[in-house]
């Protein structure tokens, strides 16, 4: 009896710790999406609040009406800078402004390259549209590969690689790689990618996986009538 209560107590400890882990992992995806998605809201409401103060004086707009008019009225700024900067006078007073910044602003030609890195730009491929690719930081002759995003490509054909880790893909570590050393999977998407090493490796047949064939298009008909 002992000998049975023991395993009976080792077959519930699992059992609880398994099913607390289960609803652990479903949970926590979620709990983390709600918080970034709360942070964000907070932080745009943070910059449109006098905005937001201001059109809800000049007309009696519910708050949340004044707030969304506020995120159009930004967005259509951003969007006319985007229109300034394509003119020559635009490219003109940017570049001035920049190197002023980052001359006398500390910090600010970091965050440019984090924000150029991201979006695209000055001959760099963004991480979000990156190509997701098996790269062997060992050399080809080693058969250890890495899951990995060509985030810059070379005048001498040589690649730079993103590795992100597990299970937080936005560190990471960055090399430099000959172009034999890289074999691109076009096939992959980064969000497929991303989310193998989110998971711990979990789903990485895609990256061995040979990719599906393309479906037969049926021959088309020579028949005269």
């Amino acid at each position: 009896m002992v000998i049975n209560g023991k395993a009976f107590m080792k077959r519930w400890q699992s059992f609880v710790g398994l099913t607390l882990l289960g609803g652990l992992m479903v949970a926590l995806p979620i709990a983390i999406f709600i918080f970034i998605l709360q942070w964000l809201l907070g932080l745009v409401t943070a910059v449109i609040a006098p905005i937001s103060a201001w059109l809800a004086s000049w007309a009696p707009l519910a708050e949340q009406v004044a707030d969304l008019l506020g995120i159009v009225l930004v967005l259509g700024a951003f969007f006319l800078i985007g229109l300034a900067v394509k003119t020559s006078i635009g490219r003109w007073i940017h570049n001035r402004v920049d190197q002023w910044l980052t001359r006398f602003a500390p910090g600010y030609s970091t965050i440019r390259e984090v924000v150029m890195q991201f979006l695209g730009g000055e001959n760099n491929t963004s991480l979000l549209r990156g190509q997701v690719c098996r790269a062997y930081i060992m050399g080809r002759q080693n058969p250890v590969s890495v899951t990995a995003i060509v985030t810059a490509r070379h005048s001498n054909g040589d690649c730079t690689v993103y590795v992100p880790t597990a299970p937080i893909p936005s560190s990471g570590f960055v090399y430099h790689l000959t172009e034999d050393c890289v074999e691109l999977l076009p096939h992959i998407s980064v969000e497929a990618a991303m989310r193998t090493v989110i998971s711990c490796g979990s789903g990485s047949q895609i990256i061995s996986d040979p990719p599906e064939p393309a479906p037969e298009q049926p021959a088309a008909s020579t028949d005269q009538p």
